[in-house]
C-alpha cells in the first residue's frame, strides 16, 4: 500500500474548553480509536489545560523522573500518556500543545525519523512565518538558535498513529527544577538560569500572546492540508470520563513503571 497525502483526508479541528490533565490523556487513546475506527475524520486537537501537570512517557519511571513532594507542593498532578517519550512540565498560560490523530496510511513506509519530521512540518512552517528559525531536531525536538522549542511523542496504534507536541509558550524555570528530576541532572552544574536557555519560550522568540500563536498553527495547517471545525461528540466525551476515571486516575496506571 502506497503512502496517503495529507490532501486525500479531511481534517477536523478540535480545539474547546479547558480539559484536566487526565481526561486529555483518555482523549488521546479514543480519538486515536475512533480514527483507527473510521468512525472520526483525521483530527488535529489543540489542547487546553485546566490545570498544571506533569505528563510522562509511557515508558518512564515514576520516580526517577518526578519529585511527588514537589508536585504535591506545587499542586501539580503527575499522569502518564499512551505513548512514550519524555517528561512534559505543563502550566495552562504556558503550554501549547496539540494532538494529530490520522490514519496509518499518513505514515505508511516511513521510519519514525521519517514520521515525526513529516508531522512536524507544519507547525515549523506556521513558527517560520511567526519570524523563528524553527527546524526539526531527531528524534522528536522542534528547535531553534536560541534553544529547544518543544518535543513531540508518537506511537502507531490499532490503525491510526498518534502524534502529539508540546511547546513552551513561557515557563517558569525554578518550579520545573522543583518538580522534574531530570532537568535537575541535566542543570546542576549550570544553575537555574540555564534551564530558560535549554526551552526558549515561545513568548519571548515571538513576542505575541498565546493565543495568537495558536492561531497562526491553525491557520498555517488550514491552508497547507486543509481544516474545518468540528468538536468532541457527547459518546467520545462520555467514554474520555470513563477511561480517565478508570485508568489515567488510577494509581496502579500513573505508577505501574515505579
Amino acid at each position: 500500500m502506497s503512502r496517503s497525502e495529507w490532501s486525500a483526508h479531511g481534517w477536523e479541528l478540535i480545539h474547546q474548553d479547558p480539559q484536566p490533565p487526565a481526561l486529555h490523556m483518555a482523549l488521546d487513546q479514543v480519538l486515536a480509536d475512533e480514527v483507527a475506527a473510521g468512525r472520526r475524520a483525521p483530527t488535529l486537537r489543540i489542547w487546553e489545560w485546566a490545570s498544571p501537570a506533569v505528563v510522562i512517557g509511557r515508558f518512564q519511571s515514576l520516580r526517577n523522573e518526578v519529585d511527588l513532594d514537589g508536585a504535591r507542593r506545587h499542586g501539580i498532578e503527575v499522569v502518564r500518556r499512551i505513548s512514550g517519550g519524555g517528561a512534559m512540565f505543563i502550566e495552562p498560560g504556558n503550554t501549547i500543545t496539540y494532538s494529530i490523530y490520522a490514519p496509518l496510511g499518513l505514515v505508511e513506509g516511513l521510519s519514525f525519523q521519517e514520521s515525526y519530521a513529516l508531522m512536524d512540518a507544519w507547525v515549523i512552517e506556521a513558527l517560520r512565518e511567526l519570524g523563528i528559525e524553527a527546524w526539526y531536531q531527531p528524534l522528536n525536538d522542534i528547535a531553534s538558535a536560541a534553544g529547544k522549542i518543544g518535543g513531540a511523542a508518537q506511537m502507531r496504534h490499532a490503525g491510526a498513529v498518534l502524534h502529539h507536541v508540546t511547546m513552551a509558550y513561557d515557563i517558569d524555570a525554578a518550579k520545573m527544577l522543583d518538580v522534574l528530576r531530570i532537568g535537575r541532572e541535566k542543570l546542576s552544574d549550570k544553575g537555574t538560569a540555564s534551564a530558560a536557555k535549554r526551552v526558549d519560550p515561545l513568548r519571548s522568540q515571538t513576542g505575541l500572546p498565546r493565543e495568537a500563536v495558536i492561531q497562526r498553527m491553525i491557520d498555517t495547517f488550514r491552508r497547507l492540508h486543509g481544516l474545518r471545525d468540528g468538536a468532541l461528540t457527547p459518546d467520545e466525551l462520555a467514554r474520555a470520563r470513563e477511561l480517565a476515571a478508570n485508568k489515567f486516575h488510577k494509581q496502579e496506571w500513573t505508577a505501574e513503571v515505579p
